[in-house]
């Protein structure tokens, strides 16, 4: 599992010990959400409108993130 990831989820208060070695649940689940971040980001930068700081805006909003 990712280093970031295993830190996120300690500040959540979730479990990241796997002693099997293999992917867990948790790691699939931060996976799709990097994935769907990443695809409303791409999404964003083909807007000739844009700004590029808004980014982070759209992504909270897309998530339903207050600041």
């Amino acid at each position: 599992m990712n280093e970031r990831i295993k830190q996120l989820a300690h500040e959540a208060g979730l479990p990241t010990y796997n002693p099997e070695g293999i992917p867990t649940k948790l790691e699939k689940f931060a996976e799709l959400i990097v994935r769907e971040c990443a695809d409303i980001a791409q999404q964003h930068n083909k807007s000739p409108v844009a700004a590029p700081l808004a980014i982070g805006y759209v992504i909270r909003e897309h998530f339903g993130v207050e600041e």
